[in-house]
């Protein structure tokens, strides 16, 4: 019979600054838990402490680093990782086995082998806590960074994480237990962990050239959607996007209850099917403390927000948070430019949000679109709404296509809608409503 491995067990480990209140702070803690779920640990225990800043070099104070330690069955003390000079007389005397027999005693409940703590951290403080609490340290940019690697699909996702990954590694080989573990004997460590270092700058440099041929295929991609209509659902991980997508386009887009579910960029028609058409986009979430490096590893998937029409802000209205994660959202697409594209604000989640807190909610934003992604009537609406947008936009024109240029109607049926069809000596003549920009191309297109 097949044995299942260990879930492998972790405590969480928060610093609450000044400037960060209770709410906020639980709040970050919960999220943290929620990211050490979706890569399949399991949350043990937790501590939490008040403090200044996170710049000490334990992160925690003495009594607290105690604690930790006594959860994960560490010392509690940071030390030093050289060997402890020892005579070989004492060496066998510590070795010899005691006397007396013990007796026997219960089996110990398996420690947490993982320490995952709520902040960025220095490689040397990582060091420090391994050495105090025993366990393997990851901290929340380590953490997110893994997520990404373990739910890559498309070839471009894989790319850009995996030089997201090499970028927050490569610091940290010379401090943390594992690149520190290599060196053997003097002078060896730092050959290997130059011959590692030079491996990964070279292997970042390879994955730049493979990334830049995907993005120039998927530029051309984007440019030639560029004159349609097009809706980018940008927002806070697992707030509800891709439940939305499917429920406005009938696509088969993952939908799970886990952070990071969508990390490649979907573009699909909404339906039922307009004309002109419009294009419904599914990008990745955002989180609080985004690391830069997959910003920038992203920066081509998110130019996908960056060229919509609309940008429709997908909260979960029933997150006591969702203020802050708005916040967090509009950060990141203001660091790529994208604050200048029109956008709409959807509170998703509106079945988890009792009346009171509904009437709150419509008195602070009353222009947002209220919705559940679960109710159709919620979803027909939003689909009008979106049509309205767009619809308040377009203009009406004549077109006439010459008799040489018949194979141009598809072109024209797909830009704009055509209103009434009439001949003359020169051609059809088309009466069109449509955006000024995709007029302006059927025009050149006809000349």
């Amino acid at each position: 019979m097949e044995t299942r491995a260990p879930t492998p067990r972790a405590v969480l480990v928060g610093i609450q600054t000044p400037e960060v209140d209770d709410i906020a702070h639980a709040a970050s803690l919960e999220e943290l838990g929620r990211l050490v779920k979706t890569l399949g640990y399991e949350v043990v225990g937790e501590v939490s402490q008040r403090r200044e800043g996170t710049g000490a070099g334990s992160l925690l104070g003495s009594g607290k680093l105690a604690e930790l330690a006594a959860l994960t069955g560490g010392t509690g003390e940071i030390g030093t990782m050289a060997p402890k000079p020892t005579a070989k007389a004492r060496q066998r005397f510590e070795s010899a086995p005691d006397q007396a027999p013990e007796s026997p005693s219960e089996p110990e409940a398996p420690r947490p082998e993982f320490v995952i703590v709520d902040h960025e951290l220095s490689p040397s403080q990582i060091r420090n806590l391994e050495r105090a609490t025993g366990a393997q340290v990851l901290d929340r940019t380590g953490v997110i960074v893994e997520i990404f690697h373990r739910h890559a699909n498309t070839r471009e996702a894989k790319l850009q994480v995996e030089m997201a990954r090499l970028k927050y590694v490569a610091p940290r080989l010379r401090e943390s237990s594992g690149g520190g573990g290599r060196q053997q004997g003097p002078g060896a460590g730092e050959t290997t962990l130059d011959l590692d270092r030079r491996k990964i700058r070279d292997r970042i440099s390879e994955l730049k050239d493979q990334l830049e041929a995907v993005q120039r295929d998927a530029d051309n991609r984007r440019s030639a959607r560029r004159d349609q209509l097009r809706v980018a659902l940008v927002g806070y991980t697992n707030a509800g996007k891709s439940s939305l997508m499917r429920a406005l386009t009938g696509s088969q887009v993952l939908v799970e209850d886990k952070l990071f579910a969508t990390l490649d960029t979907t573009v699909r028609i909404l339906q039922p099917e307009t004309r002109p058409r419009i294009l419904v986009s599914d990008t990745v979430g955002f989180i609080k403390q985004l690391p830069h490096d997959l910003v920038a590893s992203f920066r081509s998937t998110l130019a996908e927000a960056l060229e919509a029409s609309l940008l429709l802000f997908v909260v979960d209205a029933s997150d006591p948070t969702y203020e802050a994660q708005l916040e967090v959202s509009r950060s990141v697409l203001r660091e790529i430019g994208a604050d200048a594209v029109p956008s709409r604000l959807a509170l998703n989640k509106m079945d988890r949000v009792d009346a009171e807190a509904r009437a709150a909610l419509a008195a602070k934003h009353p222009d947002a679109i209220m919705l559940s992604a679960h109710a159709p009537e919620d979803v027909a609406a939003l689909r009008e709404t979106l049509i309205a947008f767009f619809e308040a936009q377009m203009e009406e024109d004549v077109l006439v296509l010459p008799y040489a240029k018949q194979g141009l109607i598809g072109e024209v049926y797909e830009s704009a809608r055509v209103i009434s069809e009439d001949y003359n000596e020169a051609g059809r003549v088309l009466k069109i409503r449509g955006l000024p920009g995709a007029i302006a191309r059927l025009r050149r297109s006809l000349a």
